[in-house]
C-alpha cells in the first residue's frame, strides 16, 4: 500500500511540461522539513517571475512546526518556546497573511505559486475564494461536506445538526510578491489534532478543529492521505486551469 510519504503516490510534473498562461502544474513532494519548504517556495516564486517556469501548486507534508503570520497575536502562542522545542515542535515567524497556525504529518499543505498580473486578475480577495472553492469541492470528493463562514477565512465542515461551534478542517494564508502569490493552503487530513492545543488556531479562539478522518470515523476508508492528494490535485487543476 502506498502512503502519503511515498513520493510516487502522485506524478511529479516536470518543470518543462509547464506551457501556457492559465495552466497549473501539480508537483506531489512528500514530506520536507519546514525551513526546506520555505527555499523551495523561494524559488518557485523566483522562477515563476522570471518566465522560467509557469502556475505550480506544490503539495506536501511537514514534520511538526508551527507557523506565525504576520498579523499573530502573541496571546495566540499558548506554549513557551521551549517546550514546544522539548516537543519536536519548531517555530517560524513568515511573511503570509493570518495569524498562527500548526502542521504536522497528516495535513496536507499546498503552496499556490501563481502569478495573478499574467492571469489578469489582480482580484487577490477573488483568488482566495477560489481556493476555498477547490477545498470544498475536494472535501465533497472526500465525503465531507464543507461551507465558508462569513469574515472567515478558510473551510469549515457543513453539519445543519450541530453548526456550534464551528469545526474548521482546512486554513488558508497566502503573501503576494508583485503579484506572485505563495503560501497557501492546510487541510487537516488524518492530523493528529491534540497539536493544535499550543495555539489558538488563526487566532479564532470559537471555532474547534478538526479533519477529514474525524469527521468519517469509523467510515475512514485505508488510503485517505493518498486519495486526499488526488482529489486536492483534480480540484485545484479545474479551479485554476483556464
Amino acid at each position: 500500500m502506498s502512503s502519503i510519504s511515498d513520493r510516487t503516490a502522485v506524478p511529479v510534473a516536470p518543470l518543462a511540461r509547464v506551457a501556457r498562461e492559465g495552466s497549473l502544474e501539480v508537483e506531489w513532494r512528500g514530506e520536507v522539513a519546514y525551513a526546506e519548504a520555505l527555499v523551495l517556495q523561494e524559488d518557485a516564486l523566483e522562477a515563476r517571475r522570471s518566465g522560467a517556469s509557469g502556475d505550480r501548486l506544490l503539495l506536501l507534508e511537514h514534520p511538526p512546526v508551527i507557523t506565525l503570520g504576520r498579523s499573530t497575536k502573541s496571546e495566540n502562542l499558548l506554549s513557551g518556546r521551549e517546550s514546544l522545542a522539548a516537543a519536536g515542535i519548531d517555530v517560524f515567524e513568515i511573511a503570509r497573511g493570518g495569524d498562527v497556525t500548526y502542521h504536522a504529518p497528516g495535513q496536507l499543505v499546498g503552496y499556490l505559486i501563481v502569478d495573478l498580473d499574467a492571469r489578469g486578475d489582480r482580484d487577490v480577495h477573488a483568488f482566495l475564494r477560489r481556493m476555498e472553492g477547490a477545498l470544498e469541492e475536494a472535501l465533497a470528493a472526500l465525503g465531507v461536506p464543507a461551507r465558508t463562514l462569513a469574515g472567515m477565512t478558510g473551510v469549515f465542515v457543513e453539519d445543519a445538526r450541530s453548526p456550534e461551534p464551528p469545526r474548521k478542517i482546512a486554513s488558508i494564508g497566502i503573501g503576494v510578491r508583485r503579484w506572485v502569490t505563495w503560501h497557501g493552503f492546510a487541510l487537516n487530513v488524518d492530523i493528529d489534532l491534540a497539536g493544535f492545543e499550543n495555539i489558538v488556531p488563526c487566532g479564532l479562539a470559537q471555532v474547534e478543529m478538526t479533519s477529514v478522518a474525524q469527521e468519517l470515523g469509523v467510515a475512514a476508508p485505508a488510503g485517505l492521505r493518498d486519495r486526499a492528494v488526488s482529489v486536492v490535485r483534480e480540484s485545484f487543476l479545474a479551479a485554476f486551469t483556464a
